[in-house]
């Protein structure tokens, strides 16, 4: 049975990712919250008894069920209503994930990059980031879990509900696309 504070500190280390895999995949930063804020909770409320071992990978779980049970939600939704608000402008509230937050500088010290180097990365970032939102959703998912969250396959088999195999088709395929993808963009890894 998992510690409350081994609970918390599980939760504390993923939401970052959990967040940024959501927003990836419903491309709304509000709904990517609450899906991840609701995976979290239910993990808490019916799971907390597993072993610390377990949550990782439960969690996974949960988070894609809740990412499913959204497009559903939006499914019913658009069959019912026209939401006008999708007529009106964007508005940039300046709001965004920044997923400059989540890595370091290079050597892992803060501050150190001269703006040359910095506004590079940042772009670099951005094409990366660009890229992997046009992943059609089975490999983005796919990629996610894997190389974001670090799942091995058979983990990423049991998240997605799928064969070990297609895991392994959807990742080389995505892992191809990027690598196309940013070679003719002009970036290197």
């Amino acid at each position: 049975m998992a510690t409350d504070k081994e609970l918390s500190d599980f939760l504390k280390s993923v939401e970052k990712r959990a967040f940024k895999r959501s927003a990836y995949t419903v491309r709304n930063d509000e709904a990517a919250l609450d899906i991840v804020q609701d995976s979290m909770i239910r993990l808490a409320e019916k799971y907390a008894d597993r072993p610390a071992a377990e949550l990782p990978l439960i969690f996974q779980r949960i988070l894609s069920n809740a990412t499913m049970d959204w497009f559903r939600r939006q499914k019913v939704r658009n069959a019912l209503f026209i939401n006008l608000s999708e007529f009106e402008g964007a508005d940039d509230d300046g709001g965004d994930f920044d997923l400059l937050e989540l890595l370091d500088t290079s050597g892992g010290q803060t501050g150190t990059e001269n703006t040359a180097d910095s506004v590079g990365r940042m772009q670099t970032l951005q094409i990366i980031d660009t890229q992997v939102q046009q992943l059609p959703a089975r490999q983005r998912e796919a990629f996610l879990l894997r190389y974001w969250e670090e799942l091995d396959v058979a983990e990423t088999a049991s998240v997605m509900g799928c064969s070990e195999g297609s895991v392994k088709t959807h990742c080389s395929r995505a892992v191809h696309a990027l690598a196309k993808a940013l070679r003719s963009k002009g970036v290197t890894l």
